[in-house]
């Protein structure tokens, strides 16, 4: 019988492979009911027949476009220098600056309720879609169902779908409208559907949180999930520093942290060689490229970021960018 049933099944998928379409065909039976069984799960969660019906409709196979942008991050494909200083140049700095006089109204309203300084949101919005520039033009729907389908991460976009399907359901935003990057994530500051559930606003009151098109509203929810993550007004990110010859590099990582004080004692320095704030700081040493790249120091707020994305590069990229915009030119 064992011997039956591998034949069984080395004739079948010889025939998939030779009968043109089958392979498509079986795909595409195994999407149809995997869709069937989420329209259970969603309606289960409260999601009306009528808003399924009008997302899910025309939705017949997963996307491999999808599946292939997952598997070709750029944190995990690029060097963290290349990813630094391909987001940190001079058009971002220079966006940034814009920013920053195009709205200090809603910015300044929104740092004094949310406690998170100015430039901080402006560059978050500059590394995440240059000012709204890149925001994704994929339908969300269709790819967090590819990629719930597919098997790398599928509970978690799973949870992200319906979320979208509720955002959808609750009349937040048109589904023509629900446009966003490859993973689903949405607006100037790119929020996943999950996110924009705990914490986006309504900060300009009229009703509706829309983080696709109210600049206010997305400024808003971006300083709510900061401060929501830990963020401190009375803190920078962190800074780069320059390591003594011989330093102890297993003291670098996220699980050591140690005053200020100690770092100096220890010979870190600022990386123009002066000695480091006399705060009474907690700080931890984040050496990059595998211990081989620029080294810093970083303080609670650097954690804040990696909330937003688990990525030392682009809480880097970040607190960098936020510093350029500190200075004027």
């Amino acid at each position: 019988m064992k011997h039956f049933g591998l034949l069984t099944w080395l004739l079948i998928s010889l025939a998939l492979l030779l009968v043109p379409g089958a392979l498509a065909q079986a795909t595409s039976d195994d999407f149809s009911t995997w869709l069937n069984q989420l329209r259970v799960d969603a309606r289960a969660a409260g999601i009306s027949p009528k808003t399924l019906d009008a997302a899910l409709a025309g939705l017949k196979s997963p996307q491999p476009q999808m599946i292939e942008r997952d598997r070709n991050q750029p944190e995990r494909k690029e060097s963290f220098e290349a990813y630094v200083t391909t987001r940190v140049n001079q058009a971002r700095i220079d966006g940034g600056r814009k920013m920053l006089k195009r709205y200090p109204t809603w910015l300044g309203r929104v740092e004094r309720q949310y406690r998170v300084q100015q430039r901080f949101l402006v560059a978050l919005w500059g590394i995440e879609s240059f000012y709204g520039r890149h925001t994704g033009n994929y339908p969300v729907i269709p790819a967090l169902a590819t990629l719930a389908y597919d098997k790398r991460r599928s509970d978690y976009f799973r949870r992200e779908l319906i979320e979208a399907l509720k955002i959808l359901d609750a009349g937040q935003v048109r589904l023509a409208r629900m446009q966003g990057s490859w993973a689903g994530a949405m607006g100037p500051f790119q929020f996943m559907p999950s996110s924009y559930r705990h914490y986006a606003v309504d900060v300009d009151g009229d009703g509706r949180i829309n983080i696709w098109g109210a600049i206010p509203d997305a400024l808003a929810s971006a300083a709510n999930y900061l401060a929501k993550a830990g963020w401190k007004d009375d803190q920078t990110w962190g800074r780069p520093v320059k390591l003594p010859k011989n330093f102890d590099k297993t003291l670098a990582g996220l699980g050591t942290s140690l005053p200020l004080s100690r770092w100096q004692a220890l010979g870190v320095r600022r990386s123009n060689g002066r000695a480091l704030p006399r705060r009474n700081l907690q700080a931890s040493l984040v050496i990059t490229d595998g211990q081989a790249g620029p080294a810093y120091l970083v303080y609670d707020n650097f954690r804040a970021l990696l909330r937003w994305n688990r990525s030392n590069s682009f809480a880097v990229a970040v607190g960098t960018l936020a510093d350029a915009l500190r200075t004027t030119p």
